[in-house]
């Protein structure tokens, strides 16, 4: 069966193309050409991916991004213009799991979409996976589920696979740049802080629930962990 994808985009010419391209690999593509009405077909149906373009008239991506989260999970892939460095970071906060800036290469757009797909994939099979326990947090892979302090947390798939990876390297450092190829499903690329905005939305949602630090930045080397303390460590670059 082919992956459902929805493109909510007012460029027809771009929409055209990059349905031409990605329909032979398998994936069956929706168009909405404004935010309102992709609003609406993302909480109408299941999708297993969407792509949201930022420009848009009626509602742009920012928009219903907004009132897409936290009820609709489906992982976003967000199209942002090139060079706007501020639309990518408030579109990951928002809750989108990864960015491409336009114009892009459609192999890149294709790999994009693989990698995040390959990750949900991967999430729903995890049904063997033991239960991850520290004395604050929990997370089920087999159910996607993530509790802190007993008050259940709604994550992202980039988020839970994230929290996943720290916690099953427990006491070892995690690089950036293993975060990136271990759940985006890509190299970290010079001056990406999809990974750092990432890290910085699950240390507020843990910290919305417990009163303690959960997640801590020590300046240094860039790298994350999840030490023998339970607790979640970032060391990130100065400045």
């Amino acid at each position: 069966m082919a992956y459902q994808i929805l493109l909510i985009d007012d460029d027809r010419e771009l929409a055209a193309l990059v349905i031409e391209f990605l329909s032979p690999q398998g994936y069956q593509l929706t168009h909405a050409e404004d935010g309102e009405l992709g609003l609406r077909m993302a909480r109408a149906q299941h999708y297993d991916l969407i792509l949201l373009d930022v420009m848009m008239p009626k509602l742009d991506g920012f928009d219903v991004l907004r009132q897409l989260r936290p009820a609709v999970l489906t992982p976003v892939l967000m199209l942002t213009a090139r060079g706007d460095d501020l639309d990518r970071i408030l579109g990951l906060e928002m809750g989108a799991d990864d960015y491409l800036p336009k114009p892009f290469n459609p192999r890149e757009l294709a790999a994009r979409i693989k990698a995040l797909l390959r990750r949900e994939a991967l999430l729903t099979q995890a049904h063997s996976q033991r239960v991850l326990n520290s004395p604050s947090v929990s997370l089920d892979p087999g159910r996607q589920f993530v509790s802190c302090a007993n008050q259940p947390v709604v994550l992202t798939g980039t988020e839970f696979a994230t929290l996943q990876l720290l916690m099953q390297r427990a006491g070892t450092l995690v690089s950036k740049e293993d975060i990136s190829e271990q759940v985006l499903g890509r190299k970290l690329a010079a001056f990406d802080r999809s990974i750092d905005m990432h890290i910085s939305n699950l240390r507020k949602k843990l910290s919305d629930i417990q009163d303690a630090e959960l997640i801590r930045t020590v300046r240094g080397a860039t790298i994350y962990f999840w030490s023998r303390c339970n607790e979640l460590v970032e060391q990130a670059q100065p400045g």
